[in-house]
């Protein structure tokens, strides 16, 4: 019997049929060459797909107590769901989204053992890291949808858009619009590692012309777009510089106070108080990207909450909600 069994839609696992067949591929491949390798792979997965089936067999969003009445309504859906991003609203939350997020996480834990386990092969090393981006992509969605919702430049019937796009996630795991988005966001990742950060000066110029030869030219219309837009340069910062804005005002004052012209890699941690707030990350650890993510997320929240100076908001989320305006314009 294969590692998956029979050959399942994602409806009833939380897998694609493309998924199926490629950890179906790995473990034969393991089976052959290490059998304790493949007996681990076999029961992961088989927990993942029971996992899934669990949580697929709960009804639709759309059919629970919380959205039934309001559910074509533009002016108070955006709003209900709203509610959901709260930790303190947990058990106002839907068991399905509390549920699929759980299964998400599972899938990324099955997926990096895929990964660790096939690393000699290329052809199934590639095809893993792309299913695991797709499920850290889809996880910072969710985020990406709630600051939309939250924005009060998006009209009624953008919201409602959006709110429809956050159901189907919560519904079948993927964010059927972030697919198109997906390698552009990984293409910033990839870049942003190929140009660590050098400091210097602390402008930031070296490494945001490093990242930008990179990229494609809806990056270079987006840099353009947001150029006097301030909280978008402080989020660049952050995310060139992998230091918190606040950190970013402590060395430059620093730098400015002692007349120093530019700081080397290795000085920076002796410029701050403590160890940075933010960890070390590389495009080839999902999980630190995703770390590096929340991280900044966090402090945006925080800094909201607070009505502190700083970003308030990551630049990937930014960079997605000014990918999807213009995707629906």
């Amino acid at each position: 019997m294969s590692i998956t069994g029979m050959e399942n839609n994602s409806n009833s696992t939380g897998l694609t049929d493309a998924e199926n067949r490629l950890v179906d591929e790995i473990g034969a491949w393991l089976k052959e060459n290490n059998p304790n390798d493949y007996s681990l792979v076999e029961e992961r997965f088989f927990h993942l797909k029971s996992l899934g089936a669990a949580v697929f067999a709960y009804p639709s969003i759309r059919e629970t107590q919380f959205l039934k009445g309001i559910i074509h309504d533009e002016d108070h859906l955006a709003e209900s769901l709203l509610a959901f991003s709260t930790s303190s609203r947990l058990l106002h939350i839907p068991t399905k989204v509390v549920a699929m997020r759980s299964f998400l996480v599972a899938k990324f834990h099955s997926f990096s053992l895929l990964s660790y386990l096939a690393n000699d092969r290329e052809d199934f090393r590639e095809q893993v890291r792309t299913i695991i981006y797709s499920v850290i992509s889809t996880l910072m969605a969710e985020a990406v949808y709630f600051s939309c919702l939250e924005d009060t430049a998006f009209s009624h019937n953008t919201k409602a858009s959006l709110a429809d796009d956050l159901i189907a996630l919560w519904d079948s795991g993927m964010d059927l619009r972030g697919v198109h988005h997906l390698s552009a966001l990984r293409s910033l990742w990839i870049a942003r590692d190929a140009a660590p950060p050098s400091f210097g000066t602390m402008d930031g110029n070296t490494e945001l012309l490093r990242i930008t030869i990179d990229l494609e030219e809806d990056w270079r219309d987006f840099l353009v777009e947001e150029s006097s837009n301030d909280e978008t340069r402080w989020a660049l910062e952050e995310f060139l510089f992998g230091l918190s804005w606040e950190e970013i005002q402590q060395v430059r004052s620093r730098l400015s106070r002692y007349g120093i012209s530019a700081i080397g890699y290795d000085e920076i941690r002796s410029y701050l108080d403590s160890q940075p707030s933010y960890s070390v990350v590389n495009h080839t650890d999902p999980k630190a990207i995703y770390d590096f993510f929340i991280e900044r997320r966090d402090a945006c929240t925080l800094r909201k909450r607070v009505s502190a100076p700083g970003p308030k908001h990551t630049l990937e989320e930014i960079y997605l909600k000014y990918r999807i305006i213009m995707e629906l314009r």
